[in-house]
């Protein structure tokens, strides 16, 4: 399954506005495309994004024909600011943007064709880490399924929301492969339906056992001990692990808390923003109120009635039972255990 790729200059995605009803690729030409893209969800997950937004800086810098090194620059600092405003939880939109700020800067002494192929091999490589780091996390999370296990996962983490493997859902991916006998259960996850539409969409193509659920009877299997684990992804993890993820993830985490199932979050290291030292720091995006009110041209609600949607929420990381990473499992006490990992 391949959500991106960088094909004849152009970033072509997987529009996934458009799963599970069409299987369709949208070119884009230009960063101002790119940013469309991401700001409109044609591409989402926290990986995906950032690799995306590399790419939408190679895009900028190739449109570029002249041959002045001042103005080449001021147009890749432009091209960097207009991504960064797409989304502004996913940490890894901004790690990737300031990946490809420094290789431009660590090159602006060489001739532009130079600084535009530079940048497109970054980019390359920000795409091939993504999917090397998500096939390590694999393996160690796999680790933590037992031989047969009933898993829950929360909105879509899998090869759609990455480069093409998949945190969360890249750890029920591996452990299937090896032979495990996993049942997974897919939270909807409203109001986009990422869980509905992606999450089930992608186990049904692997062959992975799945059933869809809806939002609100994610306790009630917990009651019933229908759950052995919980595993979900993350848009950014502070230094203290707290969780920011797709909203409705906090909830579940309660919900297993109280039931006393684990609660695994599968991360890699470009999501973990150190500078933020608890989840009351990071940035929660609120999206367009029709995506409440309205369902394509069906209308949900009334016109009129306010809304409050915030696209993510935030997990104590008193909730969560480990950090699953491409360079380890980090349990708490998060904090020191995060520190150690960064620092090897």
């Amino acid at each position: 399954m391949q959500p991106l790729k960088w094909q004849e200059e152009k970033l072509v995605l997987l529009d996934q506005t458009l799963l599970p009803s069409r299987l369709e690729y949208c070119a884009c030409q230009d960063y101002l495309e790119v940013a469309e893209a991401i700001k409109m969800m044609k591409v989402r997950g926290a990986p995906a994004i950032g690799v995306s937004a590399a790419y939408g800086i190679v895009l900028a810098a190739l449109a570029y024909q002249g041959e002045d090194k001042t103005e080449f620059l001021q147009v890749l600092e432009e091209a960097r600011a207009v991504l960064a405003k797409t989304r502004p939880t996913a940490v890894n939109l901004f790690w990737a943007l300031e990946r490809m700020k420094r290789r431009w800067a660590q090159n602006s002494t060489c001739m532009i064709p130079e600084i535009q192929k530079s940048l497109a091999e970054e980019a390359q490589r920000i795409l091939e880490e993504d999917l090397q780091a998500n096939k390590q996390i694999g393996v160690y999370g796999s680790k933590l399924i037992p031989q047969e296990a009933t898993i829950l996962t929360h909105c879509n983490a899998g090869a759609l929301a990455t480069a093409g493997f998949g945190t969360a859902l890249g750890v029920i991916r591996t452990a299937y492969q090896e032979g495990k006998k996993i049942q997974v259960y897919a939270d909807e996850t409203r109001p986009l339906l990422q869980g509905a539409r992606l999450t089930a969409w992608e186990l049904l193509q692997e062959g992975i056992p799945v059933t869809l659920i809806a939002d609100n009877m994610a306790g009630c299997l917990l009651q019933q001990g229908k759950i052995d684990l919980v595993i979900v992804g993350a848009d950014r993890i502070a230094a203290n692990g707290d969780v920011a993820n797709k909203i409705g993830t906090y909830s579940v985490a309660v919900l297993a808390h109280y039931h006393q199932v684990p609660f695994y979050v599968a991360a890699p290291l470009a999501t973990f923003d150190l500078s933020l030292s608890t989840g009351e720091e990071i940035p929660i995006e609120e999206r367009d109120a029709e995506e409440m009110r309205k369902w394509g041209e069906y209308q949900l609600a009334p016109q009129d009635v306010p809304v409050y949607n915030p696209a993510f929420d935030v997990t104590p990381s008193r909730l969560v039972t480990a950090l699953i990473t491409e360079k380890g499992i980090i349990r708490p006490p998060f904090a020191a255990g995060i520190q150690r990992l960064f620092s090897k």
